[in-house]
């Protein structure tokens, strides 16, 4: 049986870019045994801290030929649902991205690969902050 897909958050690529790393590259490795995806969220996210346009350009392309999981209404339907769940019963709201990027991770059965704990609170999310 193949490996669960990884849509890989916004905080995993800025925080390995910090610490000097290749996001990119390491990725590349992951890709061997699993798809790897990614949605509008996390490309808008991280391309506005892109700083030249030819890092942006490396980063659209990869991000290209990734598994891409689209935001139909069907996806907003699903956010609206999680948000309001979350809402109730934490007592306190999650940012709106990260209910996004979950429930995009959840219609492809991903894990989603990121440093925000913020995921280890919404349901149905197996979130890691590696993958070995």
């Amino acid at each position: 049986m193949a490996a669960s897909p990884v849509l890989v958050d916004s905080s995993w690529y800025i925080g390995v870019g910090r610490k000097g790393g290749d996001p990119l590259g390491l990725l590349e490795s992951v890709a061997q045994a699993r798809d790897v995806a990614t949605c509008g969220i996390v490309r808008c996210e991280v391309a506005r801290g892109v700083r030249s346009p030819k890092a942006l350009r490396v980063f659209q392309e990869a991000w290209d030929v990734m598994l891409y999981v689209p935001t139909d209404n069907r996806l907003w339907r699903d956010v609206e649902s999680t948000a309001w769940q979350i809402d109730r019963t934490l007592g306190g709201a999650l940012p709106l991205a990260d209910i996004v990027i979950a429930c995009c991770a959840r219609r492809i059965g991903a894990v989603v690969l990121t440093f925000d704990r913020h995921f280890q609170k919404i349901p149905g999310i197996v979130a890691v902050d590696r993958i070995v």
